[in-house]
């Protein structure tokens, strides 16, 4: 009972702040200063340049806008806290220097709303940078409490639905999406001085292919045309490749329709890129290669912590057969496993839930999950997987039960997955027919042919190494964010009850 009525008290509380809050806009916009009129202000530096460069802007007058998180009245003389994108900042506010009037004002704002300070930059008594304000503006009034500063937002929930308050009270949020920034830029960046073409292909498919994965699924009135969201890049850029586009790369959203966790999110940001006349190594090549770029470019260095690990770029990365993963932490060798019900025993005796449609190569990749990704912590290539498992991969050609692809892990997570890509039209319809037969089987995730796609593997593409990764998961690692929703700023949340 006592834990409900203070709840009440509180609530009550900030209604009655919410109240003034609302009385204060009234009353400035009868006074002709209404701050939602205000449709321009020059801003001429950010926090963190003057505190960073303090010797250059010492004494002379600078012009910031932000929020402010701290006001302390004191008289005829105040201090506040201003915060921006690059950080925050405290200015001296005095009546004699701004005028009486607008002191006055100034003793009203509240905390949360978004000031301009013109006026002189100095140090105080005890070293802090600060501005000695000469005007300040009051360009937006705040209706709603922040939480209470020292405190933070804290909850996690409240946090992913409310980001807008997430990244006023917490400064590593704001780092950790500027840096997500970078990254992307980064990628472009390098990808664009290596001759790739960045490419946008649709989002509203009639075939969702490219990926093992289930499609959201919609229908398009204007042509009454059911249709899907793409759940991958990878046919579309390919049709591209085929039309002599040879090195073509895209960073878009796709969505699949699946459960969340703190690896998963049903939208997600992917970059494939294609390039014509390599194979799967020259796509390892130029994964590790960009991998240590980033890692340096964002974390300052080729060895970077994430949670208990530090993670080592510095050395080339370990590349090892799926096969030879299974023997190294299974102790199991499945070059003498000759068949499907042979495949099946092993998984019996060693509980590994499979389905009956499942072959030798399911069997396999089953084993892997189970007993080798966990321990995959330094980057590592994983490579040559089932043809079962990898229906738009090239076979090898010494041992065509496996492809030639790979998997890169960090951390014991997939962080990409590479291919030299299936040009073989005659082969490809084949992998396709065995997909149709999975999904006949209920298997929801199991690609469908896509005609359109077949001509254009008939029409010719040539010798093609392929590769796609997720941004979010890439910006977890390099930021040491625990969960993907940390790295999206509006993740996919179940709606509050009403």
């Amino acid at each position: 009972m006592a834990q409900n009525a203070n709840n009440n008290n509180q609530t009550q509380d900030i209604n009655q702040l919410l109240k003034v809050r609302r009385e204060k806009l009234a009353e400035l916009q009868a006074a002709g200063k209404d701050p939602f009129a205000i449709t321009k202000f020059d801003v001429t530096n950010h926090s963190n340049e003057i505190k960073e460069d303090y010797e250059k802007f010492e004494g002379k007058e600078v012009t910031v806008a932000g929020r402010m998180m701290q006001k302390r009245v004191m008289g005829k003389a105040s201090f506040c806290n201003l915060q921006d994108l690059g950080g925050s900042i405290q200015a001296y506010v005095a009546r004699d220097n701004i005028g009486e009037e607008a002191y006055k004002d100034f003793k009203r704002f509240d905390v949360g709303d978004i000031i301009g300070i013109s006026g002189t930059v100095f140090k105080t008594q005890t070293g802090e940078i600060s501005i000695h304000a000469t005007a300040v503006t009051l360009l937006s009034k705040s209706l709603q409490v922040l939480p209470e500063k020292f405190h933070g937002l804290t909850n996690t929930d409240l946090r992913y639905r409310q980001r807008y308050v997430d990244l006023i009270m917490n400064q590593d949020v704001k780092e950790t999406f500027v840096k997500r920034s970078k990254i992307i830029s980064e990628i472009r960046r390098y990808l664009d001085e290596r001759g790739f073409i960045e490419v946008e292909t649709p989002m509203l498919v009639q075939n969702a292919g490219g990926a093992a994965a289930r499609p959201f699924e919609s229908h398009y009135n204007a042509l009454d045309l059911d249709i899907k969201l793409r759940i991958s890049l990878e046919l579309y850029l390919k049709r591209l490749i085929v039309g002599g586009l040879e090195k073509v790369y895209e960073i878009g959203r796709v969505f699949r329709n699946e459960g969340l966790d703190t690896r998963h999110n049903p939208e997600f940001t992917l970059m494939e890129l294609y390039q014509a006349f390599t194979d799967y190594h020259g796509m390892m090549d130029l994964t590790e290669d960009m991998f240590r770029h980033l890692a340096k470019t964002v974390t300052g260095g080729e060895k970077f912590t994430y949670g208990e690990y530090e993670i080592d770029f510095s050395k080339p990365f370990e590349r090892l057969t799926m096969l030879d993963a299974i023997k190294k932490y299974a102790g199991i060798d499945f070059t003498t496993v000759t068949s499907d019900e042979q495949a099946k025993e092993l998984a019996k005796k060693h509980n590994i839930e499979f389905e009956d449609h499942h072959k030798k190569g399911d069997i396999i990749n089953l084993f892997f999950e189970e007993f080798c990704e966990d321990k995959l912590i330094q980057p590592t290539f994983v490579m040559d997987h089932p043809v079962e498992i990898s229906p738009l991969t090239k076979r090898k050609p010494d041992a065509p039960d496996y492809v030639e692809r790979f998997e890169l892990y960090i951390n014991g997570w997939e962080m990409c997955n590479a291919y030299s890509e299936l040009n073989d039209p005659i082969d490809q319809r084949e992998r396709f027919k065995a997909q149709e037969e999975q999904l006949a089987q209920g298997d929801e995730e199991a690609n469908t042919t896509d005609e359109d796609f077949m001509k254009a593997l008939e029409i010719g593409m040539p010798p093609t190494g392929g590769i796609g990764f997720g941004i979010d998961r890439m910006c977890m690692l390099l930021t040491d964010s625990p969960a993907i929703r940390d790295v999206l700023l509006f993740p996919t949340m179940k709606p509050l009850e009403r």
